[in-house]
């Protein structure tokens, strides 16, 4: 694995040699050079807001608590409910419909679904790079055009690596073309974690991997890569690590399944109430405003489930996947130590959205999911959870009960706007430049799509008016410095988001949502109900009108609408 690595590293394709450079751009000094800080954004995927310890969770998390001790937690930090739309606003400061991608991937003829991130957009690691920035990324890219066979029988004969039909999205929509000097990790969203699918190093596809390969690992093991050579340089570094953990399929390595093999064979219940105690406990929550949101009330008691054992296989796997990731930050964290950069560099820790309830195997082979392994085992899609989850061979996810926990104490799940779908685990870690209480709590309401306006500011960067001849969207985002230092507060944030249907506003405490099935606002008073189970919609109409109109005229000015079809 680690000669595999070192070969993806050695080898990797560099673009932009010669960085475009704006009238813009600034140019400092060799001393300011070494003041400014490194940058390491680390995203998880589907992980659930409860999930890492130092949030409540009982899976081992130890690297990932070290930078929560040692930094600052949110309690109040959004993404926009699910994987692409979030990549998009985190890379361009920009709300997903204005970067182009305001559904998934594919092209859709509209302005905010062009399923790619918008030539009038530019990312983090475009605007770094004039700042004298190095870049990097390894992992899930997922934002950009996928292409695919029209025929089925080929498109699977690809995925499962019996053909080779070119490039999987646009080269000119590749990392390498969007800012990043280097880049190993997958075009594609969903992943075999043992042999991925749309692999790529640089711009070549990785068309064989080792034995021994797991996906998380090789990520992880890029960065550190990646850390060592940048150290050598003069210049500060910006690393982009888009974990696929712990994304469905459930996969992870028998070692780590093993550590976790008896934790979920207490059941749903008896999990979440632990984890919301551990909440209240650290001071994360105020059980007065946030209560233990209920499961539904029909839903299957633990007790009355027949296949217990399953589930909780399930739900181990989905923590050794967490577990993996956390033990390659740990390397991460080692290789920053190892160098000197550690001191030096603000590592930001969130996941893309909440835990997932999707039943991933009913939705069977095709588009990104292989029929067989690449030596012709056949994948088994559990659609009545008849093979055990882990192995390559199977395909299952976590299912709602268990999203429900991993999002605790939040209502719902990944692609809805209640808060157990857009309000993520965030963990902001500089020693150098975090001067308020380490280990503490941060009550500022942020979003995905602030790293951009937090980064110009530390890098002593501008964010462009234009750039390779396109005008650029302004920015939507705002610097998070302020939380850094204790400063203050904007307790009067405005916040939006739609997704498939799935919408919310926010103003202040007060947060209008709706459901993607039911377009019905429900209001909150955040202040008094973070766990949104009181709705107070028909006791405040006017606030319910006023933050509808304030919905739709944020829908029609920032690409929501027209949507593709609907004009």
């Amino acid at each position: 694995m680690k000669l595999f690595i070192g070969t993806v590293i050695i080898c990797a394709t560099l673009t932009g040699l010669l960085a475009w450079k704006s009238q813009n751009s600034v140019r400092l000094s060799n001393a300011t050079e070494k003041q400014r800080p490194n940058i390491i954004v680390i995203m998880a995927d589907d992980l659930g807001y409860s999930d890492i310890g130092c949030y409540g969770g009982e899976i081992n998390t130890p690297n990932i608590d070290y930078l929560a001790q040692n930094g600052i937690r949110y309690r109040q930090f959004y993404n926009t409910s699910r994987c692409c739309p979030t990549r998009a606003a985190l890379l361009t400061g920009l709300y997903n419909q204005q970067a182009g991608i305001g559904k998934m991937t594919e092209a859709e003829g509209e302005a905010g679904y062009q399923g790619h991130i918008s030539d009038n957009a530019v990312t983090i690691a475009e605007v770094l790079k004039t700042a004298g920035y190095h870049t990097a990324m390894s992992g899930k890219w997922h934002v950009s055009n996928t292409f695919g066979q029209k025929d089925p029988k080929e498109q699977l004969a690809w995925l499962n690596h019996q053909k080779d039909f070119g490039a999987f999205s646009p080269v000119g929509q590749y990392p390498t073309h969007r800012g990043f000097e280097k880049y190993f990790g997958t075009i594609w969203g969903v992943v075999d974690f043992f042999d991925p699918f749309s692999l790529v190093n640089g711009t070549e596809p990785v068309k064989n991997v080792p034995e021994d390969y797991y996906h998380t690992d090789a990520i992880n093991d890029t960065t550190v890569s990646y850390i060592k050579e940048f150290s050598k340089s003069e210049k500060p570094f910006f690393i982009y690590v888009a974990e696929n953990a712990p994304h469905w399929p459930l996969q992870a390595k028998p070692g780590d399944i093993a550590k976790y093999k008896d934790t979920y064979k207490a059941g749903w219940d008896a999990i979440g109430e632990a984890r919301y105690k551990r909440m209240v406990k650290s001071g994360l929550i105020d059980p007065s405003k946030t209560k233990l949101s209920q499961a539904p009330k029909d839903a299957l008691k633990w007790e009355n489930n027949p296949t217990r054992e399953w589930d909780a296989t399930a739900m181990a796997v989905h923590a050794a996947m967490i577990d993996a990731m956390d033990q390659g930050i740990g390397r991460i964290i080692n290789a920053l130590k190892e160098t000197g950069q550690l001191e030096n560099t603000l590592i930001l820790f969130l996941s893309d959205n909440g835990a997932s309830a999707e039943n991933c195997a009913n939705y069977g082979t095709g588009f990104d999911r292989p029929s067989e392994t690449r030596d012709g085992r056949k994948i088994i899609y559990a659609t009545e959870k008849q093979a055990i989850p882990g192995p390559q061979t199977t395909y299952s996810s976590i299912g709602p009960r268990w999203a429900h926990v991993a999002n605790t104490p939040y209502q719902y799940w990944k692609a809805e706007s209640y808060e157990g779908g857009i309000n993520t685990p965030m963990i902001a870690f500089w020693p150098k430049g975090i001067t308020v209480k380490k280990g503490g709590f941060s009550d500022q309401v942020g979003h995905v799509m602030d790293f951009m306006s937090t980064f110009c500011e530390l890098a002593g960067a501008r964010y462009p008016s234009a750039f390779k001849g396109k005008n650029i969207t302004p920015t939507t985002g705002v610097s998070l410095i302020s939380s850094f230092t204790g400063k203050g507060e904007d307790k009067d944030r405005v916040l939006f988001n739609e997704h498939f249907g799935a919408r919310y506003a926010r103003k202040g405490n007060w947060k209008l949502v709706s459901l993607a099935s039911d377009s019905t606002w429900h209001l909150y008073d955040l202040a008094a109900d973070k766990s949104e189970t009181t709705d107070l919609a028909a006791q405040y109409p006017e606030k319910v009108k006023q933050l509808s109109e304030s919905w739709h005229l944020w829908a029609k000015t920032h690409q929501v609408f027209p949507k593709p079809g609907k004009h």
